[in-house]
């Protein structure tokens, strides 16, 4: 596996980069010149506010959609960049789409969740970033694909970029959400399990799709120790060409990055350190009893698909399933657990008790 070693910390990726909260900012499309500077303008006045983003080039579902205004676009940022300070990051689709990027000296690029999606694409973009001294954010793929996701980082990092991040923006939603694309927090835990020294970033307007969510889903990232946010800002989000309900006005973010607690990964306090050894201790404890009654449980499973192989039974018996989960979710919701989190659970021990049995009254038969 690879460890993805060497790479650059954000805060070091930039000297105006000063340890504090890193929030990249600015509109989902560059519309026109005025709205670019009156946006970065604003931004300027934020501290925490590294560097302007802008959507140059768009990939629009349906043709007759704003698709960006292209290379007029960077001329504009490149000014912005000049009366602001701030920094450039702009979104990528290809190596045509690179080359034009680096020409207008453009400081960090992403690859959004359809490019990613695409391996052929990540790798030629990959191939043309030989050699180049840029930053380069990699967005998760449309569908909850960890592994495709970590494919894409790996081309990036194998074409030699060091200030390389994942930034974590939701996936594709198969189920009624109120969001716009479901967070799935545990992939981007997983993803910074693997690779601790991996910079994450979080873009919570494309998780929310409803400006209303962006504060609550930003804290939340934030306390999954993310390294940064983007964020997606417009002087008039009503009238904006691309995602109007997910922007939110550059006084509003200054307000909302205001109340944002970045929060320690961990405590000098000898008090807390002890209190909180002492409560993960018996967590421990509690985990082994409940993997020993999981295990006494699937030895019971067993048992009952020998009895039901003896008896030329089916292993479903959608009765039994359906009052499992009706009397199981009855007590569990008294003891104060969430009904979704005990329907998983359940569906969880179900899946693993039909693989059981279906192993134990299907052995000896021959498989393809």
């Amino acid at each position: 596996m690879q460890h993805l070693e060497g790479l650059i910390p954000i805060k070091d990726w930039f000297e105006v980069f000063d340890g504090g909260l890193t929030v990249i900012s600015g509109p989902c499309s560059a519309e026109s010149k005025e709205q670019v500077m009156e946006t970065a303008g604003a931004l300027s006045g934020i501290k925490q506010v590294k560097a302007l983003r802008a959507g140059i080039w768009k990939a629009r579902t349906r043709p007759e959609s704003f698709e960006g205004v292209g290379e007029e676009g960077l001329e504009w940022l490149q000014q912005a960049r000049q009366e602001t300070g701030l920094l450039l990051a702009v979104e990528i689709a290809s190596p045509g789409h690179l080359e034009l990027a680096l020409k207008y000296g453009v400081d960090m690029v992403w690859l959004g969740a359809r490019t990613i999606s695409n391996p052929f694409s990540v790798q030629a973009i990959a191939d043309k970033l030989r050699q180049k001294d840029i930053a380069v954010l990699v967005k998760n793929p449309v569908h909850p694909d960890l592994s495709l996701w970590i494919g894409a980082l790996e081309r990036l990092y194998h074409s030699g970029i060091k200030r390389l991040a994942g930034v974590h923006r939701g996936f594709y939603p198969c189920e009624p959400t109120s969001f716009r694309n479901i967070p799935h927090w545990e992939i981007l835990i997983e993803l910074k399990r693997r690779y601790p020294h991996l910079p994450v970033l979080c873009d919570p307007s494309h998780i929310a799709g409803d400006s209303s969510y962006i504060g609550y889903l930003s804290q939340k990232a934030l306390d999954l120790s993310v390294d940064g946010l983007m964020i997606e800002t417009h002087p008039q989000p009503a009238k904006a060409l691309s995602d109007a309900k997910q922007q939110i006005t550059p006084r509003e973010l200054k307000i909302l990055v205001g109340e944002m607690e970045k929060r320690h990964c961990s405590s000098e306090n000898a008090q807390f350190k002890n209190s909180l050894e002492t409560l993960r201790e018996k967590i421990d404890r509690l985990d082994t009893r409940m993997f020993d009654i999981l295990a006494q449980r699937m030895k019971l499973v067993k048992e009952i698909a020998k009895y039901k192989k003896q008896n030329q039974v089916t292993i479903l018996q959608m009765e039994r399933w359906q009052d499992i989960l009706t009397s199981r979710l009855e007590v569990g919701e008294k003891l104060g657990l969430s009904k979704k989190f005990l329907h998983h659970l359940l569906e969880l021990i179900h899946s693993e008790s039909i693989r059981k049995q279906t192993d134990i009254m299907n052995k000896n038969r021959g498989h393809d």
